[in-house]
């Protein structure tokens, strides 16, 4: 099959298109053929070697863990899907080399669930990595009530922008950080905008004077210390890019596959709760290019990369790939 893969970690230049082989199916997997993969900052991070302490790296690798597409091939095992269902999932492994990026990936049934039928492709590729991290944070890392006022950074972005509308469908007010150019999208999602930057604790308290019950923290550094300072004395904080939140006494989080959360999510794209914003894409050829676009962290939303069904290749979903 055709992917885009790396064969020693480093910059978007190692990204190279062309044959790999074929995934193996294993029993309890599905073989999905790829519609859209989004790309998120992991994939660039892992691609420079930053995950190396934690993930093996089987070279060469398909980069990408989010996707949309179709079941051409079940596992011995698998009951939940039957050939020719839509999908969409967070494909991540315990270790690096099967992603995304590619024609076919063998996904396990644990990071699957059926794609919202009102979104599109590119719009149901975007929503598992960053819908499930939004939602496990706000739901079990942070306990989010009805009546709170939460703090979200990067309120625009991939994570933050399905945050805040998940925030607001469980009755929270939401404060968002973004630049000037995207505090319309912002209030458009539900949340109240703030400038990213010198000043941003006083801007914040301007909104909420007695600090806030829980903070999203989506950048690290200064930004982390930051929300420690705004938290009322019972407010919590969690952090999903900096592992020194522990020293302000919240919580670094890791996002893992759900099936059942994964599920949880289509329903409410379903329901008109949550969309999911695509600001560009990229066939899959490519990849390097969307690599080099989300490195920016500039972006309003996803980043996806699509994968062209041919004819022939509409003829796999009788089960053969």
């Amino acid at each position: 099959m055709k992917a885009i893969s790396y064969s020693r970690y480093g910059g978007p230049e190692t990204l190279t298109f062309g044959e790999v082989r074929d995934p193996k199916v294993g029993p309890d997997s599905v073989l999905v053929k790829v519609r859209a993969a989004a790309v998120n900052p992991i994939d660039w991070k892992a691609r420079e070697g930053y995950l190396d302490p934690v993930f093996d790296a089987v070279f060469p690798v398909v980069p990408g863990w989010d996707v949309s597409g179709v079941v051409v091939q079940l596992g011995f095992s698998v009951a939940e899907y039957a050939i020719g269902d839509e999908v969409m999932g967070y494909v991540r492994e315990d270790f690096l080399s099967r992603g995304t990026f590619a024609e076919y990936v063998a996904a396990p049934v644990r990071t699957l669930a059926r794609k919202p039928r009102n979104l599109t492709w590119e719009e149901a590729a975007g929503l598992p990595l960053a819908g499930l991290t939004a939602y496990q944070v706000l739901m079990k890392a942070l306990q989010v009530k009805r009546g709170e006022t939460v703090l979200v950074h990067a309120a625009a972005g991939g994570v933050g922008s399905i945050a805040v509308q998940l925030a607001r469908h469980l009755g929270a007010r939401v404060i968002g950080t973004a630049s000037e150019a995207n505090h319309d999208f912002v209030r458009s999602l539900g949340g109240e905008p703030v400038t990213y930057g010198e000043g941003l604790s006083e801007r914040v308290r301007g909104l909420a004077p007695e600090g806030v019950d829980a903070a999203f923290d989506t950048i690290g550094g200064e930004t982390l210390k930051v929300s420690a300072n705004l938290l009322a004395p019972e407010g919590r904080l969690v952090s999903i890019a900096d592992g020194d939140v522990v020293g302000y006494g919240g919580r670094y989080y890791w996002v893992r596959p759900d099936a059942d959360d994964l599920t949880r999510l289509a329903e409410l794209a379903e329901q008109g709760v949550v969309s999911v914003h695509v600001s560009d894409t990229f066939p899959l050829e490519r990849a390097a290019d969307a690599h080099r676009l989300n490195e920016e962290g500039r972006t309003r939303g996803k980043i996806v990369v699509t994968v062209d069904w041919d004819a022939e290749g509409a003829e796999d979903a009788d089960g053969t790939a």
